[in-house]
C-alpha cells in the first residue's frame, strides 16, 4: 500500500451521507443553529473515526469525522514488533476488514500477529477495499493501518485548514491479561509507548486514555496522573464494583449503552464522573441517551447524530 494514498474526503463523504436516510451534508455548516446544537457542550465521539461511512481506524475515516465536526476522535492502538504505536482495533490482521499481499485473502484467525510484525510489513495489507458485512454504506477504498503519529499529523492539518476548534483524541489501549507478551507488551510498557507518542505529537492536553483492562488505566495514571481516563465497561457487577476494581475514580465511565439508565446517570453525577456510552448507532437510541442526560456518545454514525433535533 502507498502510504500517501488519501482520497478526496469531502467528495466521498457527500456520497456516503446522501445515501444514508436522515443524513445531510448541510450539517457541516456550523452557522446552522437548527441542527445539533448539543455539539457545543456535548462530547460527540466518532467511533474508530466514522466507521459507518469509512474503513475503521483509517486516516480517511478520521478526516471524514473532522469534516462532520465531531468533538472527539475515538480510536484503538496496538504495538508492532518494532515498537511503533499503530492505530488498529485488533492486534492481528483481521480477515473481516483486510486483504493480504497481492490482493490475496487474509487467513481467518489470529495468525497474523502484528506484535510479531514490523510496521513496514503491516502497511502491505489493504484494510479498506473489502466490503464490511455490518456496514454496507462504508466507502470501499484502499487504505492501510496508520501510525498514531500519522493520524495526528493529518488530523491537525485538517483542523487547521478548516479553521475548526482543536479536536480531542480518545485512545483505547487494547490490552488483556491473556495477551501480555503475546499480542502486546505488558501494560506499563504499552502505556509508556503510547504516552511518549502523545507527548511527542503535542496532543497530551487533548487526550483521553480508555481501556477495558483496568491495569492499563492504572499504569497510565502512574506515568502521568493528569491524563484523564475512561473506564470501558461491557459486563458489569455494578457501578460501585467497577470503580472498586479500578481502584480510583476515573474522569469518564464508558459503558455499553444498554447499561445506561437513570440510576447510573445519577451515580455518575454524584461522583463527578462523565458518562459517555458506546456504541450508539440508532437514532432512537441516541435520543434516549441524550434524554437520560449522558455527557456524550460514541457512535459509528456521527452524521446521524448531527441531524438530531431535541
Amino acid at each position: 500500500m502507498k502510504r500517501s494514498h488519501l482520497l478526496p474526503i469531502a467528495m466521498l463523504l457527500f456520497a456516503a451521507c446522501s445515501e444514508k436516510p436522515g443524513a445531510s451534508v448541510e450539517t457541516f455548516d456550523s452557522t446552522d443553529t437548527t441542527e445539533a446544537e448539543f455539539t457545543f457542550d456535548f462530547d460527540l465521539q466518532g467511533h474508530r473515526g466514522a466507521r459507518g461511512l469509512y474503513p475503521e481506524n483509517s486516516i480517511e475515516g478520521f478526516l471524514a469525522a473532522i469534516e462532520l465536526q465531531v468533538n472527539t476522535l475515538e480510536m484503538d492502538v496496538i504495538i508492532s514488533k518494532d515498537k511503533k504505536v499503530v492505530v488498529s482495533h485488533e492486534p492481528w490482521i483481521s480477515s473481516v476488514i483486510c486483504w493480504g499481499l497481492n490482493d490475496k485473502p487474509v487467513p481467518e484467525g489470529k495468525g497474523l500477529n502484528m506484535y510479531q510484525m514490523d510496521y513496514d510489513d503491516i502497511t502491505n495489507y489493504n484494510c479498506g477495499s473489502q466490503p464490511h458485512p455490518d456496514f454496507p454504506l462504508q466507502a470501499k477504498i484502499p487504505t492501510f493501518k496508520p501510525l498514531l503519529s500519522e493520524v495526528v499529523t493529518e488530523v491537525e492539518a485538517s483542523v487547521a485548514s478548516l479553521e475548526l476548534e482543536p479536536v480531542k483524541y480518545n485512545i483505547e489501549i487494547k490490552s488483556t491479561p491473556e495477551g501480555d507478551n503475546i499480542y502486546h507488551p505488558e501494560p506499563a510498557e504499552f502505556c509508556q509507548l503510547v504516552y511518549d507518542q502523545i507527548v511527542e505529537s503535542g496532543i497530551k492536553e487533548r487526550t483521553i486514555i480508555q481501556a477495558f483492562d483496568v491495569r492499563s488505566l492504572q499504569a497510565m495514571k502512574k506515568i502521568d496522573s493528569s491524563i484523564p481516563v475512561a473506564l470501558l465497561v461491557y459486563e458489569t457487577q455494578g457501578f460501585e464494583n467497577d470503580l472498586e476494581k479500578l481502584g480510583f475514580t476515573p474522569e469518564i465511565y464508558s459503558p455499553y449503552y444498554k447499561l445506561v439508565d437513570e440510576e447510573l446517570v445519577e451515580a455518575c453525577k454524584i461522583n463527578g464522573i462523565q458518562l459517555i456510552p458506546w456504541t450508539v448507532n440508532e437514532e432512537e437510541d441516541m435520543e434516549e441517551m441524550l434524554e437520560l442526560g449522558v455527557d456524550g456518545i460514541i457512535t459509528d454514525y456521527p452524521d446521524v447524530a448531527l441531524t438530531l433535533k431535541l
